[in-house]
């Protein structure tokens, strides 16, 4: 049976606080490029890997993620990424076949047969997009804001983390539906990028707003009718302070509290009664089955440049975890790719 080298991205110990590139090792194993006789397994060459802020969460010991596939140290990485498929025992997929999917952080993958993989079948767009704009990140954006906040024209929409991966999207989507929408983000270049190539109508730097509650009410003089949420803690609760009402909030992540010992709390939940909000949080998982649905409405529009995307691309695994830990200070300008193998 041939055997190759398989270089991965293995986590050390369990992460307190910010996770650092030295919770991570870089190591050599080996894998077998033949699948056993009666394997339903999928023998994968990653080609990109996606990183991802949720990913914080899987490398700490927080208490209720147990069943959310958390990280054992010593063992690779996982998250989302690209990849060709070298063998396969499963009838769904072929030698030579592109997919985006779970897999592990390294060069070769064995992937089990009940892990969800989606056959990629246009590649007429970068393939690096199946880690972003047509994969988990993408649908993330369509469900939370289409399913979730179901819009309507002229609505006005505030979107935190407005640059990242999802956000990006969140706001050309509220766009085409004919809404105004507002970003924040951490930084005067991210802002141009929101204002300037992504097409929200404002943007604003949360790190130079000293109240939020005023910068908010600067750009929703009449009040947020669609909120979706990125970072938590202060921004929540500013947010629910100058929310319309019957207004929605979708509530993707909590990045600016993944890392805190201790959560920042939310004092003007209130609001939620008296204005009839509807806050709910969604995992993008349950509605995969949807994804045919999103293909058919997105492709188009990125075809035709209506929806743009813009990726931050790190190359080569030994550069995966300065990549991921450069996430939770804002390093990245986009979304974070990690570019495993040009084939």
């Amino acid at each position: 049976m041939a055997e190759v080298k398989n270089k991965q991205v293995v986590l050390k110990d369990y992460a307190t606080g910010f996770p650092k590139e030295s919770d991570m090792d870089i190591v050599e194993g080996t894998i077998s490029l033949n699948l056993p006789e009666g394997s339903n397994e999928v023998l994968l060459k990653n080609l990109y890997l996606s990183c991802d802020p949720y990913m914080q969460m899987l490398m700490s010991k927080i208490e209720g993620l147990e069943g959310f596939g958390t990280y054992a140290p010593g063992s690779p990485l996982t998250g989302y990424g690209v990849g060709r498929v070298l063998e396969s025992g499963h009838p769904d997929y072929k030698k030579g076949d592109l997919v985006w999917g779970i897999t592990k952080w390294e060069e070769y993958s064995l992937v089990s047969s009940d892990q969800t993989l989606f056959k990629i079948e246009h590649t007429d767009v970068p393939l690096s997009y199946y880690t972003g704009i047509l994969g988990m990140p993408g649908m993330t954006a369509y469900v939370g804001f289409f399913e979730l906040c179901s819009p309507k024209k002229g609505e006005k929409v505030f979107v935190s983390a407005a640059s990242g991966a999802v956000g990006q999207l969140v706001g050309q989507f509220a766009k085409l539906a004919g809404c105004y929408v507002v970003g924040s983000a951490g930084s005067k270049e991210k802002v141009d990028l929101l204002k300037n190539k992504l097409g929200f109508d404002e943007a604003f730097n949360y790190k130079e707003e000293s109240d939020l509650n005023a910068a908010l009410k600067r750009c929703f003089p009449e009040g947020i009718d669609i909120y979706f949420e990125n970072v938590g803690g202060k921004t929540l609760d500013a947010v629910l302070l100058n929310m319309r009402l019957h207004g929605r909030i979708s509530v993707c992540g909590m990045i600016s509290q993944y890392n805190l010992t201790q959560p920042e709390g939310v004092t003007n939940l209130a609001n939620m009664i008296f204005k009839r909000i509807r806050m709910q949080g969604f995992m993008v998982s349950d509605s995969y089955n949807l994804y045919p649905k999103f293909l058919e409405f997105l492709l188009p529009h990125i075809r035709e440049g209506k929806v743009v995307y813009v990726e931050d691309i790190a190359e080569g695994l030994e550069n995966g975890p300065a990549a991921l830990v450069g996430l939770y200070s804002g390093l990245n300008f986009g979304k974070q790719v990690l570019l495993v193998s040009r084939e």
